[in-house]
């Protein structure tokens, strides 16, 4: 195994820094909070140089809200200074872990994504099937609130397996207790410490608005990608995020792997499988998978998804009009969504959102 010493200096750099703000800024531009941070810009850079050099650094709160994209989520977003922060050690980090990662494992890493996961999918079921003539079936399967789940002192130790710079260490704890509801955890801690009390629960949790919370969700996640490749000896097997598939000519074999996967997964990493989001279902009843229903020599697009790409472009269109958005902005989004449907069987669709652009615009 590789072990890394000197990255904090990588990270830290005014370059990489600078590098980062380039990054995070893009599609931001309006955004009020990212117009003053670039007001004074170097100095603010500077600053947070010198802070991190200093080991003065210390997160800013988080602001809150709630999304429905498609489920409704919590999302904790920090300050903009903390967010460059945050893509500074996502572009040194994802050098050091990625080439860790199974490649089967699409969520948040350059050259794989979505539409590359549910083709992998396609061709994992007719493989399988023997071009579709032989029967087969799909264990998907969902973590049960994976991102609130995670356990901090279990992914400090994963990481720290390969980090040995006590600087990046500090920084990196920082990061991962910054989340508002270990202030509370922390507080009740020192509770239990000052009257001589047992500690019976863990620190958990990352925020779903933090680039570092993907790649250490990948990493966290390595842990059970490596388990079922390695010691389950799964071939068929895709990961994005929290969602995983597993595909087999048996039923029952994947119904026996339910067993050793929960244990695995409450054992080692203290999670859950989603009680209501574990299912078995043959290719020929359709594989729903990253917003696709996957069919035999075809694919369709998931109702929710087309009327969630609805939804979003009837808002691109308000933005529009409202002159929150550009034109070429605009036309960008209809190409991004006609892009996703050409992935799929959805001609008719297609027709149907370019009218429905050319009827609003």
């Amino acid at each position: 195994m590789r072990y890394y010493k000197n990255l904090f200096n990588l990270i830290i750099d005014p370059e990489n820094l600078f590098l980062a703000w380039e990054i995070f800024k893009r599609g931001k531009k309006n955004k009020p909070d990212v117009l003053q941070f670039e007001k004074n810009l170097e100095a603010n850079i500077f600053a947070l140089h010198r802070n991190l050099a200093d080991k003065a650094y210390q997160p800013s709160y988080y602001r809150d809200f709630w999304i429905c994209d498609p489920k409704r989520r919590h999302i904790h977003r920090a300050a903009v200074r903390d967010r460059i922060l945050h893509h500074a050690i996502f572009r040194i980090l994802n050098y050091v872990f990625d080439p860790t990662f199974i490649t089967a494992s699409f969520s948040c890493r350059f050259g794989q994504g979505t539409h590359r996961g549910v083709l992998i999918v396609e061709q994992m079921l007719r493989q399988t099937s023997r071009n579709y003539t032989k029967t087969t079936y799909a264990l998907k399967c969902d973590i049960k609130n994976f991102f609130a789940s995670v356990d901090h002192t279990i992914l400090l130790r994963i990481l720290e397996r390969r980090i040995k710079d006590n600087n990046l260490k500090w920084l990196i704890r920082e990061i991962v207790e910054s989340y508002p509801a270990v202030t509370r955890e922390r507080e009740r801690e020192r509770e239990r410490e000052r009257v001589g009390g047992t500690l019976p629960f863990s620190i958990k949790g990352i925020p779903i608005g933090n680039l570092t919370s993907q790649l250490f969700a990948n990493v966290y996640l390595n842990e059970f990608d490596q388990f079922i490749k390695h010691e389950l000896k799964i071939k068929n097997y895709v990961r994005y995020s929290d969602d995983f598939i597993i595909i087999l000519e048996s039923k029952d074999y994947l119904n026996n792997l339910l067993t050793p996967i929960q244990s695995f997964l409450c054992r080692r990493l203290k999670l859950e499988l989603h009680p209501k989001k574990v299912e078995i279902r043959k290719l020929k009843q359709g594989i729903d998978f990253l917003g696709q229903i996957i069919l035999p020599h075809h694919r369709r697009l998931r109702l929710r998804t087309k009327k969630r790409m609805f939804r979003k472009l009837t808002q691109k269109i308000k933005d529009y009009h409202t002159g929150f958005i550009s034109k070429n902005s605009f036309q960008a989004s209809i190409q991004s969504y006609l892009g996703m449907l050409s992935h799929c069987r959805s001609h008719h669709l297609s027709e149907k959102l370019k009218n429905y652009c050319w009827l609003n615009f």
